[in-house]
């Protein structure tokens, strides 16, 4: 039998089904129309948002990466809780407009920018987070045809990555960013061009749990953003720390100490030099705001035994739930937080496998995972669900389609 991974807190049931913000899934799936369905629940973000400015530095704002999860409600909730938004291509921009976001609160990174999402990032006064020298170049032609001051930001590739983190986005060869020490000449030439001077973007890694890790890699970024700023021979008005903070999806996973990161990061406030005495600085954070808000339900179809082992085969699957899957990034495949909703508070009575409608084998929620015993109409909740989950999944594979969304 092999384990789940911890249901993250703020779970409960109610008359032993699932409950979310107190509602049953039975009743929020009868309300959605069915199943397939990803749930999220603002009032998990919300507490989120809060106990993550409890702990962090005043000083410090707070930026939600689109990325995560781009789900117009999502959006709307978060316009209330943060101060910024970042996005990775013109069509966040389109989602981000749509949601009523002032695009002024927003910045773009990612390489690849084409032209039409340069000219309307720009038109839009969003932030760019350049790549490269030639996307520079790019942005400030595209500036200078419409008339209008590009405001730029350079995306650093640091000489060092975020320990432990599930993706490393720096330190090496990487198509992210400008390395580093390439940075200072190509701040002067944006400055001396005309652009409106908006800083750093520096993000190291992403999904660590080691609280260490990230205060130390935040400490590097400072030390870096400290000497680029220096060779760049001006004031830099804004630097992006990156973000990195994971949330546990495996057995065995503990949650991430924001406590112990924010108290080492207000020392370091406390001790900047002059040349970041007046920068203002922000956390890019996505999976950790709204990871553990979401739940991904699917209904039990069937329900079949194969030399000797139980499979509980549902209408849903790993084109809506890639990384649960275990083929979005895993090396090992391990279980994530998984329950048989509809008998949430039942004790554990067989060993079975959740399997997806997908003809491949590789479409399988939870392996030889403890649970209650299910038959075909039960209700089956996969947690951790509320980001990277329909957006990142393949759901026109095998035509199957998207699955509902909901906010409660």
């Amino acid at each position: 039998m092999k384990p789940l991974g911890p249901i993250p807190p703020g779970f409960a049931a109610r008359d032993g089904v699932l409950a979310i913000d107190g509602v049953a899934v039975t009743d929020l799936v009868e309300r959605a129309g069915g199943t397939p369905l990803f749930v999220y629940s603002a009032g998990m973000m919300r507490s989120k948002v809060q106990q993550l400015r409890a702990a962090m530095p005043d000083r410090l704002a707070i930026h939600y990466a689109v990325k995560a999860n781009p789900y117009d409600p999502v959006l709307r909730v978060f316009s209330e809780l943060v101060d910024g938004f970042d996005i990775a291509s013109g069509g966040e921009l389109a989602l981000v407009r749509a949601a009523g976001i002032d695009p002024a609160r927003v910045s773009f990174a990612g390489p690849g920018k084409r032209d039409a999402e340069l000219d309307a990032a720009i038109c839009a006064r969003v932030t760019l987070n350049l790549e490269s020298e030639a996307e520079a170049d790019r942005a400030l032609a595209i500036g200078a045809r419409a008339g209008l001051t590009p405001r730029l930001a350079i995306r650093v590739n640091p000489d060092f990555d975020l320990k432990g983190s599930g993706m490393k986005m720096g330190g090496g060869a990487k198509p992210f960013g400008v390395d580093a020490e390439r940075v200072p000449a190509l701040a002067r030439r944006i400055i001396a061009a005309g652009a409106e001077w908006r800083g750093f973007h520096i993000f190291a890694g992403s999904q660590s749990l080691d609280s260490e890790a990230i205060a130390d890699t935040q400490a590097q970024t400072l030390a870096l953003a400290a000497r680029l700023a220096e060779d760049s021979g001006a004031a830099l008005p804004h630097c992006n720390l990156g973000g990195g903070f994971g949330i546990p999806y495996f057995p065995g996973d503990t949650p991430v100490d924001i406590s112990r990161i924010g108290a080492l990061l207000e020392e370091r406030f406390a001790a900047l030099p002059a040349v970041l005495a007046d920068t203002a600085f922000c956390i890019e954070l996505g999976r950790y705001l709204v990871g553990e808000s979401g739940v991904y339900l699917a209904r039990i179809v069937d329900r079949k035994i194969s030399h000797g082992e139980v499979f509980l085969v549902t209408d849903g699957g790993l084109h809506h739930q890639l990384a649960a899957s275990g083929n979005f990034g895993t090396v090992v495949r391990r279980n994530y937080p998984a329950a048989i909703a509809t008998r949430f508070a039942a004790p554990v009575a067989e060993e079975a496998s959740i399997v997806g409608c997908l003809c491949t084998p590789l479409d399988r929620l939870a392996d030889k995972a403890g649970l209650p015993h299910a038959e075909p109409g039960d209700l089956v909740a996969i947690f951790c669900a509320g980001a990277y989950g329909a957006s990142a999944s393949p759901s026109a594979f095998l035509g199957q389609g998207p699955a509902l969304e909901m906010l409660v």
